[in-house]
């Protein structure tokens, strides 16, 4: 290594640079994991003949207000009013997600029908669902249950793929193979009014 002044001066600026990468790297990383903290389950789209058979499964017409609480890519809300007619709202924290579920929606000419929310599922206001699709966690599930059953209306459907909801017996258990040859199993529950803890 060479010595002198230039050879330390590009030492030091080098050394700072680093100790500043450092450092910004580790309050980037400080705010994934406050993001991932609120987080109720990774990103893993469902297939499109799930999402079909999930809304088949709820019963779901032009008269319903879809609620999909942690939406990805918004795919269940834009299938929801592409096939069967209905009003529909997405919730996802990811603020890349919510971008591209308001691209999808526009590319499938469903925008006036739908609508995209970056926010929290557990701070969300889902009274004026009639339906509400969830693929998260069961210990997420189980977060949601009680504010589900105080906000839903008696009549509502909740449809969760792959996860249950805690000790809420689902009202119909589906399960079969989808187009890739995957099993699958979709939970139905039909809220009475009974506020569940």
């Amino acid at each position: 290594m060479r010595s002198g002044r230039f050879g330390a001066t590009a030492y030091v600026c080098a050394l700072a640079a680093l100790v500043l990468a450092g450092s910004m790297a580790t309050q980037g990383l400080g705010h994934a994991a406050a993001q991932d903290s609120r987080s109720l389950a990774p990103f893993v789209p469902t297939p499109n003949d799930v999402v079909e058979r999930m809304l088949t499964l709820a019963g779901v017409t032009a008269d319903d207000v879809v609620y999909d609480l942690g939406c990805g890519d918004g795919r269940i809300v834009i299938a929801a009013a592409r096939d069967f007619g209905a009003r529909g709202v997405g919730v996802d924290i990811d603020p890349q997600r919510i971008a591209e579920a308001n691209a999808n929606a526009e590319q499938a000419g469903v925008q006036h029908l739908v609508e995209f929310i970056e926010g929290d599922a557990m701070q969300t206001d889902v009274s004026d669902a009639t339906v509400v699709t969830l693929y998260l966690l069961s210990s997420s599930n189980a977060r949601l249950k009680p504010i589900l059953t105080r906000q839903l209306r008696p009549g509502a459907r909740i449809v969760s793929h792959a996860f249950s909801m805690g000790d809420w017996d689902p009202d119909v258990v589906d399960r079969f193979e989808d187009a890739r040859g995957s099993t699958r199993t979709l939970y139905l529950w039909r809220h009475d009014g009974t506020v569940r803890p």
